[in-house]
Protein backbone atom coordinates (compact mmCIF):
# COMPACT_ATOMS: atom_id res chain seq x y z
CA UNK A 1 0.00 0.00 0.00
CA UNK A 2 1.24 3.48 -0.89
CA UNK A 3 0.96 6.11 1.84
CA UNK A 4 0.46 9.74 0.83
CA UNK A 5 1.45 12.39 3.37
CA UNK A 6 -0.74 15.47 2.90
CA UNK A 7 0.74 18.76 4.16
CA UNK A 8 -2.34 20.71 5.22
CA UNK A 9 -1.73 22.61 8.45
CA UNK A 10 -5.12 21.45 9.77
CA UNK A 11 -8.25 19.70 8.54
CA UNK A 12 -11.27 21.80 9.35
CA UNK A 13 -14.29 22.17 7.09
CA UNK A 14 -13.18 24.45 4.25
CA UNK A 15 -12.85 24.26 0.49
CA UNK A 16 -9.48 22.56 0.00
CA UNK A 17 -9.96 20.31 3.03
CA UNK A 18 -13.38 19.19 1.80
CA UNK A 19 -11.89 18.39 -1.60
CA UNK A 20 -9.14 16.28 0.00
CA UNK A 21 -11.72 14.34 2.00
CA UNK A 22 -13.82 13.75 -1.15
CA UNK A 23 -10.75 12.20 -2.76
CA UNK A 24 -9.93 10.22 0.39
CA UNK A 25 -13.42 8.71 0.53
CA UNK A 26 -13.31 7.57 -3.09
CA UNK A 27 -9.71 6.50 -3.73
CA UNK A 28 -8.87 2.77 -3.77
CA UNK A 29 -8.29 2.09 -0.07
CA UNK A 30 -6.57 -1.20 -0.84
CA UNK A 31 -3.75 0.58 -2.66
CA UNK A 32 -3.60 4.09 -1.17
CA UNK A 33 -3.72 5.51 2.36
CA UNK A 34 -3.78 9.21 3.23
CA UNK A 35 -1.85 10.57 6.23
CA UNK A 36 -1.79 14.21 7.33
CA UNK A 37 0.70 16.71 8.72
CA UNK A 38 -0.86 19.32 11.02
CA UNK A 39 0.83 22.42 12.41
CA UNK A 40 -1.64 22.70 15.25
CA UNK A 41 -2.41 20.72 18.40
CA UNK A 42 -6.11 21.63 18.13
CA UNK A 43 -8.73 19.00 17.35
CA UNK A 44 -9.98 19.47 13.78
CA UNK A 45 -13.33 18.73 12.14
CA UNK A 46 -12.18 15.78 10.03
CA UNK A 47 -9.92 14.11 12.64
CA UNK A 48 -12.37 11.40 13.60
CA UNK A 49 -13.09 10.35 10.03
CA UNK A 50 -9.39 10.37 9.10
CA UNK A 51 -8.54 8.05 11.99
CA UNK A 52 -11.46 5.73 11.23
CA UNK A 53 -10.20 5.39 7.67
CA UNK A 54 -6.78 4.32 8.92
CA UNK A 55 -5.01 7.62 8.37
CA UNK A 56 -2.27 8.90 10.67
CA UNK A 57 -2.24 12.52 11.87
CA UNK A 58 1.25 13.87 12.53
CA UNK A 59 1.18 17.03 14.65
CA UNK A 60 4.25 19.18 14.05
CA UNK A 61 4.10 21.92 16.67
CA UNK A 62 6.78 24.25 18.00
CA UNK A 63 7.67 27.00 20.47
CA UNK A 64 6.31 30.45 21.24
CA UNK A 65 8.81 32.75 19.57
CA UNK A 66 7.71 33.34 15.95
CA UNK A 67 11.15 33.06 14.31
CA UNK A 68 12.22 30.13 16.49
CA UNK A 69 8.81 28.54 15.99
CA UNK A 70 9.17 28.51 12.22
CA UNK A 71 12.68 27.05 12.23
CA UNK A 72 11.75 24.41 14.78
CA UNK A 73 8.66 23.43 12.81
CA UNK A 74 10.69 22.97 9.64
CA UNK A 75 13.25 20.87 11.51
CA UNK A 76 10.58 18.64 13.10
CA UNK A 77 8.92 18.25 9.73
CA UNK A 78 12.28 17.20 8.23
CA UNK A 79 12.84 14.64 11.01
CA UNK A 80 9.32 13.28 10.49
CA UNK A 81 9.86 12.71 6.78
CA UNK A 82 13.25 11.10 7.44
CA UNK A 83 11.60 8.66 9.85
CA UNK A 84 9.03 7.49 7.29
CA UNK A 85 9.57 4.80 4.70
CA UNK A 86 11.11 6.02 1.46
CA UNK A 87 8.06 5.00 -0.60
CA UNK A 88 5.88 7.68 1.04
CA UNK A 89 4.77 10.52 -1.24
CA UNK A 90 4.36 14.11 -0.05
CA UNK A 91 1.35 16.06 -1.33
CA UNK A 92 1.55 19.71 -0.27
CA UNK A 93 -1.54 21.94 -0.13
CA UNK A 94 0.14 25.07 1.29
CA UNK A 95 0.00 27.05 -1.98
CA UNK A 96 2.98 29.44 -2.20
CA UNK A 97 4.61 27.78 0.83
CA UNK A 98 4.69 24.49 -1.07
CA UNK A 99 8.18 25.65 -2.04
CA UNK A 100 9.55 25.20 1.49
CA UNK A 101 7.75 21.97 2.31
CA UNK A 102 8.72 20.29 -0.95
CA UNK A 103 12.33 21.46 -0.66
CA UNK A 104 12.54 19.91 2.82
CA UNK A 105 10.90 16.75 1.45
CA UNK A 106 13.65 16.63 -1.20
CA UNK A 107 16.33 16.98 1.51
CA UNK A 108 14.63 14.18 3.46
CA UNK A 109 14.85 11.85 0.47
CA UNK A 110 11.18 11.80 -0.56
CA UNK A 111 11.05 10.84 -4.23
CA UNK A 112 7.46 11.77 -5.11
CA UNK A 113 6.78 15.43 -4.21
CA UNK A 114 3.45 16.89 -5.32
CA UNK A 115 2.54 20.57 -5.35
CA UNK A 116 -1.17 21.42 -5.32
CA UNK A 117 -2.50 24.92 -6.09
CA UNK A 118 -5.88 25.65 -4.53
CA UNK A 119 -6.23 29.34 -5.31
CA UNK A 120 -4.86 32.60 -6.54
CA UNK A 121 -3.96 35.85 -4.85
CA UNK A 122 -5.82 39.12 -4.65
CA UNK A 123 -4.81 42.19 -6.62
CA UNK A 124 -3.44 44.31 -3.84
CA UNK A 125 -0.21 46.20 -3.30
CA UNK A 126 2.70 43.95 -2.39
CA UNK A 127 5.99 45.07 -0.93
CA UNK A 128 9.45 44.17 -2.17
CA UNK A 129 9.91 41.34 0.36
CA UNK A 130 6.61 39.70 -0.62
CA UNK A 131 7.44 39.89 -4.32
CA UNK A 132 10.91 38.47 -3.69
CA UNK A 133 9.48 35.58 -1.66
CA UNK A 134 6.97 34.80 -4.41
CA UNK A 135 9.69 34.71 -7.04
CA UNK A 136 11.81 32.46 -4.83
CA UNK A 137 8.83 30.18 -4.16
CA UNK A 138 7.83 29.84 -7.80
CA UNK A 139 11.40 28.83 -8.69
CA UNK A 140 11.67 26.31 -5.83
CA UNK A 141 8.32 24.77 -6.70
CA UNK A 142 9.44 24.30 -10.30
CA UNK A 143 12.71 22.66 -9.18
CA UNK A 144 11.64 20.52 -6.24
CA UNK A 145 8.11 19.41 -7.14
CA UNK A 146 7.89 16.25 -9.22
CA UNK A 147 4.21 16.82 -10.03
CA UNK A 148 2.09 19.96 -10.38
CA UNK A 149 -1.65 19.95 -9.62
CA UNK A 150 -4.15 22.83 -9.75
CA UNK A 151 -7.88 23.10 -9.08
CA UNK A 152 -8.31 25.28 -12.17
CA UNK A 153 -6.47 27.29 -14.82
CA UNK A 154 -6.34 30.47 -12.74
CA UNK A 155 -4.85 28.61 -9.77
CA UNK A 156 -2.35 26.90 -12.04
CA UNK A 157 -1.26 30.13 -13.72
CA UNK A 158 -0.77 31.72 -10.32
CA UNK A 159 1.44 29.12 -8.65
CA UNK A 160 3.27 27.78 -11.70
CA UNK A 161 4.31 30.78 -13.84
CA UNK A 162 7.72 29.17 -14.46
CA UNK A 163 6.41 25.68 -15.23
CA UNK A 164 5.53 24.34 -18.67
CA UNK A 165 1.72 24.32 -18.57
CA UNK A 166 1.60 20.95 -20.32
CA UNK A 167 3.05 19.51 -17.10
CA UNK A 168 0.30 20.95 -14.89
CA UNK A 169 -2.53 18.50 -14.18
CA UNK A 170 -5.89 20.18 -13.66
CA UNK A 171 -7.73 18.40 -10.87
CA UNK A 172 -11.13 20.12 -10.54
CA UNK A 173 -12.70 20.32 -7.09
CA UNK A 174 -14.81 17.28 -7.86
CA UNK A 175 -17.65 15.94 -5.74
CA UNK A 176 -20.12 13.07 -5.64
CA UNK A 177 -22.32 14.80 -8.20
CA UNK A 178 -25.07 12.17 -8.17
CA UNK A 179 -25.39 12.45 -4.40
CA UNK A 180 -25.57 16.25 -4.50
CA UNK A 181 -27.97 16.32 -7.46
CA UNK A 182 -30.60 14.39 -5.48
CA UNK A 183 -30.56 16.76 -2.50
CA UNK A 184 -32.69 19.50 -4.09
CA UNK A 185 -35.75 17.27 -4.25
CA UNK A 186 -35.25 15.55 -0.91
CA UNK A 187 -34.27 18.55 1.27
CA UNK A 188 -36.05 21.51 -0.34
CA UNK A 189 -37.61 22.59 2.97
CA UNK A 190 -34.70 21.59 5.22
CA UNK A 191 -33.43 25.06 6.14
CA UNK A 192 -36.93 26.56 6.32
CA UNK A 193 -37.97 23.98 8.87
CA UNK A 194 -34.66 24.31 10.72
CA UNK A 195 -34.91 28.10 11.05
CA UNK A 196 -38.75 28.21 11.07
CA UNK A 197 -38.97 30.53 8.06
CA UNK A 198 -42.17 31.24 6.10
CA UNK A 199 -42.53 30.32 2.42
CA UNK A 200 -42.73 33.97 1.32
CA UNK A 201 -39.26 34.75 2.76
CA UNK A 202 -36.22 34.44 0.47
CA UNK A 203 -33.38 32.38 1.96
CA UNK A 204 -29.91 33.60 1.01
CA UNK A 205 -26.85 31.63 2.10
CA UNK A 206 -23.16 32.42 2.31
CA UNK A 207 -20.66 29.64 3.03
CA UNK A 208 -17.03 30.16 3.91
CA UNK A 209 -14.59 31.10 6.60
CA UNK A 210 -15.43 34.32 8.43
CA UNK A 211 -12.37 36.13 7.12
CA UNK A 212 -11.65 39.29 5.16
CA UNK A 213 -11.28 37.60 1.79
CA UNK A 214 -14.86 36.24 1.93
CA UNK A 215 -16.12 39.83 2.18
CA UNK A 216 -19.07 39.30 4.53
CA UNK A 217 -19.19 43.03 5.21
CA UNK A 218 -20.18 43.60 1.58
CA UNK A 219 -22.87 40.94 1.94
CA UNK A 220 -24.31 42.83 4.90
CA UNK A 221 -24.34 46.02 2.81
CA UNK A 222 -26.37 44.18 0.15
CA UNK A 223 -28.74 42.85 2.82
CA UNK A 224 -29.26 46.31 4.31
CA UNK A 225 -30.16 47.54 0.84
CA UNK A 226 -32.62 44.66 0.43
CA UNK A 227 -34.25 45.48 3.76
CA UNK A 228 -34.60 49.13 2.82
CA UNK A 229 -36.21 47.95 -0.42
CA UNK A 230 -38.69 45.95 1.68
CA UNK A 231 -37.53 42.59 0.34
CA UNK A 232 -38.39 39.78 2.74
CA UNK A 233 -35.31 37.60 3.23
CA UNK A 234 -33.30 35.60 5.72
CA UNK A 235 -29.52 35.34 5.48
CA UNK A 236 -27.76 32.21 6.75
CA UNK A 237 -24.02 32.56 7.37
CA UNK A 238 -22.34 29.15 7.44
CA UNK A 239 -18.76 28.89 8.69
CA UNK A 240 -16.52 30.01 11.53
CA UNK A 241 -13.53 32.29 11.80
CA UNK A 242 -11.76 35.19 13.37
CA UNK A 243 -14.27 37.85 12.26
CA UNK A 244 -17.36 36.34 13.89
CA UNK A 245 -17.57 38.82 16.78
CA UNK A 246 -16.94 41.77 14.47
CA UNK A 247 -19.64 40.61 12.05
CA UNK A 248 -22.13 40.02 14.85
CA UNK A 249 -21.63 43.63 15.95
CA UNK A 250 -22.04 44.84 12.38
CA UNK A 251 -25.31 42.92 12.05
CA UNK A 252 -26.61 44.73 15.13
CA UNK A 253 -25.36 48.10 13.90
CA UNK A 254 -27.22 47.64 10.60
CA UNK A 255 -30.40 46.48 12.33
CA UNK A 256 -30.31 43.05 10.66
CA UNK A 257 -30.42 40.84 13.76
CA UNK A 258 -33.87 39.45 12.81
CA UNK A 259 -32.76 38.67 9.25
CA UNK A 260 -29.36 37.07 9.89
CA UNK A 261 -28.43 33.74 11.46
CA UNK A 262 -24.88 32.58 12.23
CA UNK A 263 -24.98 28.80 11.84
CA UNK A 264 -21.29 28.11 12.44
CA UNK A 265 -19.34 25.21 10.97
CA UNK A 266 -21.77 22.58 9.70
CA UNK A 267 -21.68 19.00 8.49
CA UNK A 268 -25.10 19.31 6.76
CA UNK A 269 -24.06 21.79 4.05
CA UNK A 270 -25.75 19.87 1.17
CA UNK A 271 -29.06 19.93 3.03
CA UNK A 272 -28.72 23.64 3.85
CA UNK A 273 -27.88 24.50 0.24
CA UNK A 274 -30.79 22.44 -1.05
CA UNK A 275 -33.24 24.53 0.92
CA UNK A 276 -31.75 27.90 0.01
CA UNK A 277 -32.96 30.19 -2.77
CA UNK A 278 -29.61 31.74 -3.63
CA UNK A 279 -25.94 31.48 -2.71
CA UNK A 280 -24.08 34.77 -2.20
CA UNK A 281 -20.29 34.96 -2.67
CA UNK A 282 -18.81 38.47 -2.94
CA UNK A 283 -15.24 37.26 -2.29
CA UNK A 284 -12.26 39.52 -2.95
CA UNK A 285 -10.58 36.58 -4.70
CA UNK A 286 -10.93 32.79 -4.89
CA UNK A 287 -9.39 29.80 -6.60
CA UNK A 288 -12.13 27.39 -7.63
CA UNK A 289 -14.47 27.13 -4.62
CA UNK A 290 -15.82 23.64 -3.98
CA UNK A 291 -19.08 25.15 -2.77
CA UNK A 292 -19.78 26.53 -6.26
CA UNK A 293 -19.46 23.03 -7.70
CA UNK A 294 -21.76 21.73 -4.95
CA UNK A 295 -24.33 24.48 -5.46
CA UNK A 296 -24.51 23.91 -9.24
CA UNK A 297 -24.79 20.14 -8.76
CA UNK A 298 -27.69 20.76 -6.39
CA UNK A 299 -29.28 23.29 -8.76
CA UNK A 300 -28.92 26.32 -6.50
CA UNK A 301 -28.33 29.67 -8.29
CA UNK A 302 -25.39 31.79 -7.12
CA UNK A 303 -24.59 35.50 -7.25
CA UNK A 304 -20.83 35.98 -7.03
CA UNK A 305 -18.27 38.74 -7.43
CA UNK A 306 -16.54 39.26 -10.77
CA UNK A 307 -13.27 38.97 -8.82
CA UNK A 308 -13.80 35.20 -9.02
CA UNK A 309 -12.63 33.46 -12.19
CA UNK A 310 -15.40 32.93 -14.75
CA UNK A 311 -14.27 29.29 -15.05
CA UNK A 312 -16.47 28.58 -12.01
CA UNK A 313 -19.54 29.07 -14.23
CA UNK A 314 -20.26 25.54 -15.45
CA UNK A 315 -22.73 26.81 -18.08
CA UNK A 316 -25.89 25.66 -16.37
CA UNK A 317 -27.28 29.17 -16.12
CA UNK A 318 -26.92 29.05 -12.36
CA UNK A 319 -24.13 31.58 -11.83
CA UNK A 320 -24.40 35.35 -12.18
CA UNK A 321 -21.46 37.74 -11.74
CA UNK A 322 -21.53 41.27 -10.34
CA UNK A 323 -18.70 43.71 -9.75
CA UNK A 324 -17.92 44.81 -6.22
CA UNK A 325 -17.92 48.33 -7.69
CA UNK A 326 -21.49 47.98 -8.99
CA UNK A 327 -24.27 49.85 -7.18
CA UNK A 328 -26.08 47.71 -4.62
CA UNK A 329 -29.22 48.07 -6.73
CA UNK A 330 -27.52 45.94 -9.40
CA UNK A 331 -26.84 43.20 -6.85
CA UNK A 332 -30.50 43.35 -5.78
CA UNK A 333 -31.73 43.15 -9.38
CA UNK A 334 -29.51 40.18 -10.23
CA UNK A 335 -30.44 38.43 -6.99
CA UNK A 336 -34.15 38.73 -7.73
CA UNK A 337 -33.63 37.45 -11.29
CA UNK A 338 -31.75 34.38 -10.06
CA UNK A 339 -34.36 33.53 -7.46
CA UNK A 340 -37.17 33.67 -10.05
CA UNK A 341 -35.45 31.28 -12.46
CA UNK A 342 -36.84 27.78 -12.85
CA UNK A 343 -35.18 24.55 -11.77
CA UNK A 344 -32.41 23.13 -13.96
CA UNK A 345 -33.09 19.49 -14.91
CA UNK A 346 -31.21 17.04 -12.68
CA UNK A 347 -30.04 14.86 -15.59
CA UNK A 348 -28.69 17.91 -17.41
CA UNK A 349 -26.74 18.93 -14.29
CA UNK A 350 -25.23 15.46 -14.03
CA UNK A 351 -24.34 15.35 -17.72
CA UNK A 352 -22.60 18.73 -17.84
CA UNK A 353 -20.71 18.36 -14.57
CA UNK A 354 -19.44 14.96 -15.64
CA UNK A 355 -18.33 16.28 -19.03
CA UNK A 356 -16.46 19.12 -17.32
CA UNK A 357 -14.54 16.74 -15.05
CA UNK A 358 -16.32 17.32 -11.73
CA UNK A 359 -17.23 13.70 -11.12
CA UNK A 360 -15.13 12.60 -8.15
CA UNK A 361 -14.53 9.17 -9.67
CA UNK A 362 -12.78 10.76 -12.67
CA UNK A 363 -10.62 12.94 -10.39
CA UNK A 364 -9.59 9.89 -8.37
CA UNK A 365 -8.39 8.17 -11.55
CA UNK A 366 -6.22 11.20 -12.38
CA UNK A 367 -4.82 11.31 -8.87
CA UNK A 368 -3.96 7.62 -8.82
CA UNK A 369 -1.92 8.16 -11.98
CA UNK A 370 0.00 10.94 -10.22
CA UNK A 371 0.63 8.78 -7.15
CA UNK A 372 1.74 5.89 -9.38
Amino acid sequence: MKRIVHIVGSMNRAGAETMIMNLYRNIDSNNYQFDFVYFTSNICDFDEEILKRGGIIYRVTSGKSSSFKTILRYYKYFLLLRSLKSDHSVHSHMNINNSVYLFIAYLAGVKNRISHSHGSEGKYHQGFIRKLYKSFSFTFIKIFATNYLACGELAGNYLYPKVDKSKVVLLPNAIDIEGFAKHRLINRNYIRNFLDINENVIIITQIGRLSKVKNHTFSLDVLKWLKNSEVKFHFAIIGGGELKEELEKLVLAKGLEKEVSFLGVRSDVPELLSGSDCLLMPSLHEGFPVVLVESQAIGLPSLISSSISNEVDLELGLVEFASLNDPLSIWEEKLKTLIKMGEVDQNLRLKILTEKGFNILESVKKLEQVYG
